[in-house]
């Protein structure tokens, strides 16, 4: 629990707190409730933790207070930050989360000696990791950390080079504007599509007609299966007999029955069953050998 201070004692930009207002085991002053100090207390009690931190030595339960007391006080950097990303889908928790950690990286930066309000001197840091939270954790799927800033860099010379040209730069000019190679550029094009992912039901644009993206998807065409065995056959069937070629083509090919080969053939049609089964026999085993 915080410590308290009397309303008549709470401090401004402006105050100085007496010796009689320091905490006899930290020597630090008192602090009201932190949802209870606003902007300009808040600024002018970092400054003066600002100042004892330096002389603390990291470690310490005196360093680990006032560290501690710096995070609690500057809460509303992180919130003010996170309300710009309230429209994400991610929770509103989850990203004062990642901003207060900016929040600490900001603290444990931050010197006096430059000159610099505290919040000017935060405030980027805060975005910044609330921004990086996002870029890992928004990809569709997961690609290294090169291939998602190299993306953000194809992004910007991509507009900055359509702007120039009046048209979409190639890939060539990319990687001169980059100074990286041409492969790389495919290589981020390719990352990109990781960025987002469409529902499989997901309804199309207006000006679409093709429907969903689940009934563009290609199927299995077990006909293609057929093709392989064509190929595998073609030197069987070549080595047959006259006779036995013009049968199979007669009633694989003409489509006709085995009466109708018969008659085509002057024999029977059983005669035309055992032919037609003779060779049948032959190119399965063909095929079996070959496998």
């Amino acid at each position: 629990m915080s410590p308290r201070l009397d309303a008549s004692h709470t401090p401004t930009a402006t105050s100085t707190l007496p010796p009689e207002q320091l905490d006899p085991i930290a020597g630090l002053p008192e602090i009201p409730p932190y949802d209870e100090v606003g902007p300009v207390d808040a600024r002018a009690l970092s400054k003066t933790l600002f100042e004892r931190l330096e002389s603390l030595e990291e470690g310490t339960h005196e360093f680990a207070y006032v560290r501690n007391t710096l995070v609690e006080l500057n809460l509303a950097l992180v919130k003010f930050a996170a309300s710009r990303f309230r429209t994400r889908s991610e929770p509103m928790e989850d990203i004062i989360q990642v901003g207060t950690i900016g929040l600490i990286k900001a603290i444990d930066r931050f010197e006096l000696s430059r000159g610099v309000e505290f919040p000017t001197f935060a405030m980027p840091t805060i975005i910044g990791e609330i921004k990086r939270f996002f870029r890992d954790t928004s990809w569709s799927v997961r690609v290294p950390r090169r291939l998602q800033e190299l993306r953000l860099d194809l992004a910007k010379a991509g507009d900055e080079l359509a702007q120039q040209l009046d048209r979409a730069p190639t890939v060539a000019e990319l990687a001169e504007r980059l100074g990286i190679s041409n492969d790389e550029v495919v290589e981020g094009m390719a990352a990109s599509n990781a960025y987002t992912a469409s529902s499989l039901d997901a309804q199309p644009e207006e000006d679409d007609a093709e429907g969903a993206l689940a009934a563009r998807i290609g199927y299995e065409d077990h006909g293609l299966e057929g093709i392989e065995y064509v190929e595998s056959l073609k030197p069987l069937i070549a080595e047959l007999p006259p006779r036995d070629r013009k049968i199979l083509s007669l009633r694989f090919v003409a489509g006709l029955t085995q009466s109708e080969i018969g008659d085509e053939l002057g024999i029977s049609q059983m005669h035309v069953s055992r032919l037609l089964s003779r060779t049948l026999v032959r190119l399965r085993k063909g095929l079996t050998l070959e496998e």
